[in-house]
């Protein structure tokens, strides 16, 4: 049997850039949400920030005699000012949102978008107490995050890296706002600060050796992260 043509209503429409655009557009939304619940007043700075960078421009017109025009050329300024002002607030929002929730760290942890492989909670004592293990050209991280009570649980983990894998490089890490720990909103910067201590084969081997290990299912705290924001 001969194939008809195929009607123009038939063929499926190319997906255009409009297309994509809703997606940015919820996640601006969702952002602009999470900063006015948890930073109230960010929204009103990020308009007083864009104000200020359009004066300063009008009053530099003005003293050469050209305000309209450094007007007109401040406006796109100020608007990059401010957004990347309010980007800082809503990192700053959704770091706050999830702080002290159970999983907290892990979330940060697989937020990060290339350079390690994170396995939440690997190890949990019955506290909530949690140790997740990252895996980069640093070797292994064991970060923990709960109560003091939780290097002994990464004191564990880390005996059984050892055996397992030995010869290995292993980071301990420990999150909170103490002494000697890293607060939530600087743990992704702690990692990537790393030294390289892997080739990307010898990761590559690490990450396939440590599959058989595995880890435990257990709740991320779910929400928009900083990763997640629109790039300017």
């Amino acid at each position: 049997m001969a194939l008809g043509r195929k009607k123009k209503s038939d063929v499926a429409p190319k997906a255009t850039a409009s297309d994509e655009r809703p997606g940015q557009m919820q996640t601006l939304k969702d952002a602009f949400a999470l900063t006015r619940k948890e930073k109230p007043l960010a929204l009103l700075l990020t308009a007083l920030v864009f104000v200020v960078v359009l004066v300063l421009g009008i009053i530099l017109g003005s003293s050469l005699h050209h305000p309209v025009y450094f007007g007109i050329i401040f406006t796109p300024l100020a608007l990059l000012v401010a957004f990347f002002f309010f980007t800082r607030q809503a990192n700053s929002a959704a770091f706050a949102s999830i702080e002290g929730q159970v999983g907290a760290g892990a979330s940060v942890l697989m937020s990060i978008r290339r350079g390690f492989t994170v396995t939440p909670a690997v190890n949990v004592a019955r506290n909530q107490d949690m140790v997740h293990r990252a895996v980069g050209r640093a070797g292994i991280i064991l970060v923990g995050e709960g109560t003091h009570a939780v290097r002994n649980l990464v004191q564990d983990e880390k005996k059984k890296m050892e055996r397992f894998v030995p010869g290995i490089a292993i980071t301990e890490i420990y999150v909170g706002n103490a002494d000697g720990q890293v607060p939530l909103k600087k743990l992704q910067k702690k990692l990537k600060k790393l030294p390289k201590k892997l080739s990307n084969g010898q990761v590559r081997e690490l990450r396939t050796r440590l599959k058989a290990v595995g880890g435990l299912q257990m709740p991320i705290p779910k929400g928009p992260m900083p990763t997640r924001m629109p790039r300017r």
